[in-house]
């Protein structure tokens, strides 16, 4: 296998689970993060039937009327967690086709008056909330927090687990990566559901997301749906399809090893519904310099450039700095509510019609 891949590999994580199997996994593992910087993992500890509830209820939140989707909007947590509408977000002077719910793992905001503005980063989340007070009458709803909190424990547990085998896997033992983690209480993970409309003749492209990497240090994603649209970009700037492959996750290994440039298609004209997809994005701890990070990747040689970039601050600020500029880019009217010395520093003209962050 070269970084010139055809095809995203497949991986079965009971291997790992094995003493007399492993040492094959974690050789498929080195192989395809190296070289590939994503795969397809399947019999995955993560409980089927609770991811099969989870798909179901998907389609019934974004079929809620607007004006209660709005009532969660993002602009109302400094956190960033909330509801996102069709359209806010540009990728490379395009407009995203895609709406969203941004959620994370439970997590009391520590910020205190003085502290980094990023430490305000993380925090609880307005979608379990609004399950809890405005969605639990409706019967349609009756489980969907229950179902939502223990799928993200699941994919939480499934991450920290692989984190620790990709660790063996280049080479730095089963702890060689634990520096760059808070302890479990100072640690909070993100998620989205996320919906990409069908497109149709009025769309101004079919970009359900343009080329970028992932703000996580590894990202799980659902593909909860079986529409096509999911591409990631090998060196000679070839688009290979990640399609979905039913009892698997797409994983995606983010700077350690090797981050590969992806982006997602809109279900194209004639397609019956939309796309739906759930990733899960593993965070490093917000006061880890990613400049530490870089530099045990590029101990393991340069590649090419891609359709994709990182953050300028990527070198040289701290993980939670970064991570804070790339959401005030992608959510101007946040930042205009909540961070208000970076949103004239970013946005000196005023709120923008759309956030871009790449």
């Amino acid at each position: 296998m070269d970084a010139n891949f055809t095809a995203v590999p497949i991986l079965d994580y009971s291997l790992a689970l094995s003493p007399s199997t492993k040492p094959l996994f974690i050789e498929q593992l080195r192989n395809a993060a190296i070289n590939v910087g994503f795969l397809y993992l399947s019999n995955t500890p993560v409980d089927g039937n609770l991811t099969e509830e989870l798909i179901n209820f998907i389609p019934k939140t974004f079929g809620l009327p607007q004006e209660e989707k709005e009532k969660i909007r993002m602009r109302n947590s400094p956190h960033f967690l909330g509801y996102s509408k069709f359209g806010a977000e540009l990728t490379k002077g395009k407009v995203d086709m895609r709406e969203q719910f941004d959620i994370a793992t439970k997590h009391e905001c520590r910020w205190k008056e003085g502290d980094p503005d990023y430490k305000r980063l993380w925090g609880p989340s307005q979608v379990y909330t609004y399950l809890e007070c405005c969605l639990q009458q409706l019967t349609l709803y009756s489980g969907f927090r229950s179902t939502l909190e223990q799928y993200l424990e699941q994919v939480h547990a499934l991450a920290d687990s692989f984190v620790t085998v990709l660790s063996e896997a280049i080479g730095l033992g089963p702890d060689g990566l634990s520096k760059f983690y808070d302890t479990p209480e100072l640690m909070q993970h993100r998620s989205k559901i996320v919906q990409y409309p069908v497109v149709n003749e009025r769309s101004p492209s079919n970009q359900g997301v343009g080329p970028h990497y992932d703000a996580g240090f590894v990202t799980i994603l659902l593909q909860a749906s079986p529409h096509e649209g999911l591409q990631v970009q090998n060196l000679r700037g070839e688009w290979i399809d990640a399609k979905p492959i039913p009892g698997t996750f797409v994983f995606a290994t983010q700077g350690i090893v090797r981050a590969t440039s992806h982006r997602v298609l809109s279900p194209p004209l004639g397609s019956t519904s939309p796309r739906y997809s759930v990733p899960f994005f593993h965070n490093i701890g917000l006061d880890v310099l990613p400049s530490q990070i870089l530099a045990l990747r590029d101990k393991r040689g340069q590649i090419a450039d891609t359709d994709s970039v990182n953050f300028s601050e990527f070198g040289t600020e701290p993980y939670g700095y970064v991570n804070l500029v790339g959401r005030v880019k992608s959510h101007p009217d946040v930042a205009e509510q909540h961070y208000h010395n970076l949103f004239k520093r970013y946005f000196p003209e005023g709120l923008p019609e759309h956030g871009s962050a790449y």
